[in-house]
């Protein structure tokens, strides 16, 4: 009977290589955030749609580099911080988003891409012969 209990998967501290890689795949997620930002007011719609493709195609190979969900969630995060740090207004009164139906659009759109990459990333499955899937 007690053999029958799963047993819990013990994890192991990620090398230093990979912390690296995702805090590299971090700072790429505050550049591209940057440059989206700068682009998607200057050509609407194309810049919107080419901010948020940046965007997507970070995510995605972030996620296929690593072959995890924390690939895609470090640029995301990146992503998230950098543009929601360029939406508040500084006390000078200067900002980097205007009052639009544009601005919202790569606000919500860039989070929602930022889910879908997250969520289509490739995840990681048990290597052993006796594991069982889907149970």
């Amino acid at each position: 009977m007690s053999s029958m209990l799963a047993q819990p998967l013990k994890l192991k501290r990620p090398s230093a290589l990979r912390a690296l890689a995702h805090l590299g795949l971090f700072l790429l997620g505050a550049l591209v955030g940057t440059a989206g930002a700068l682009v998607q007011p200057a050509w609407f719609p194309g810049g919107l749609l080419l901010a948020l493709a940046g965007e997507a195609g970070l995510c995605l190979g972030g996620a296929r580099a690593t072959g995890s969900r924390a690939g895609a969630v470090a640029p995301a995060g990146g992503w998230m911080i950098t543009v929601i740090l360029l939406t508040a207004s500084r006390p000078e009164g200067d900002f980097v988003f205007g009052t639009g139906a544009a601005s919202y659009l790569f606000l919500l759109g860039g989070m929602a891409v930022a889910v879908i990459c997250a969520t289509l990333a490739p995840v990681r499955q048990p290597g052993d012969d006796g594991v069982r899937l889907g149970n």
